[in-house]
């Protein structure tokens, strides 16, 4: 039976998060749920023991898989998986559980209203979050929403519901995945700005929710740097913003 809902995790040397037992807690909430389910964990070229870990947890859940990919960035890893989903609706959440899972109680209702995309909001207050992460996200948000997307106010949560042959559409889309070859490391992009942005232009229904988030990512093998992503990621919605003037998204 096609399940209501595709968990979709991207994991990159997510090691320390997995030792956490993150895959337990939303195994252990979603089971407690009246709709069904299924996790997809695609994996993104990881070179640390997380796989390995993660192949012993799912020895015994039926209901969780693993797609195996080349490191090319979150956003391949995403598309990836979202062309293995069977669910109706497709939950984009990140192995660190930031946002917890038990807050899909609050996006799920929302599509029976008519929402295509449901998005989780943190708010202008992260707690847990540096200063200087503070502060590239204030700065962040000020100009994206000069550019992109006015009317929305966290577009970077990674935590989205999506019906999911509207998610396979908007990935089909996206021009922001560049050449595979060229990542090196954690790559991100600014592939939720762009997500967004296409699925305004195809009219689909958007609503933004608040959401419960504390910085919970213990992962060592991401080398982040957030001023610098910051930075990386107005330039790129510049090319989204370009790249719509051009019309390459009619």
């Amino acid at each position: 039976m096609k399940p209501l809902l595709t968990v979709l995790i991207p994991n990159y040397n997510e090691i320390e998060n997995v030792k956490r037992g993150v895959l337990g807690d939303i195994v252990s909430y979603l089971k407690k749920q009246d709709f069904t389910w299924e996790i997809i964990i695609s994996d993104d070229g990881s070179t640390d023991s997380s796989l390995l870990v993660i192949k012993e947890f799912i020895d015994n859940h039926k209901d969780i898989r693993i797609v195996y990919n080349q490191h090319a960035g979150k956003p391949y890893a995403l598309r990836s998986g979202i062309k293995e989903a069977k669910g109706k609706y497709i939950l984009l959440t990140d192995m660190d559980q930031s946002t917890p899972i038990s807050e899909i109680s609050k996006l799920l209702p929302w599509t029976t209203k008519g929402f295509d995309v449901v998005i989780g909001s943190r708010g202008a207050k992260r707690p847990d979050s540096t200063v200087i992460r503070q502060l590239a996200s204030v700065i962040f948000l000020l100009v994206r929403r000069m550019i992109l997307l006015p009317e929305i106010k966290d577009t970077q949560c990674g935590f989205k519901l999506i019906e999911t042959n509207l998610a396979g559409e908007i990935f089909g889309h996206m021009r922001l995945f560049g050449r595979a070859n060229n990542a090196v490391g954690w790559k991100v992009t600014a592939y939720d700005v762009e997500l967004l942005h296409l699925a305004k232009k195809m009219k689909a229904k958007i609503k933004e929710v608040p959401v419960i988030w504390r910085n919970e990512d213990t992962s060592l093998g991401k080398s982040r740097n957030f001023v610098k992503e910051s930075l990386e990621m107005l330039f790129e919605i510049m090319r989204v913003r370009v790249n719509d003037i051009l019309g390459k998204y009619d």
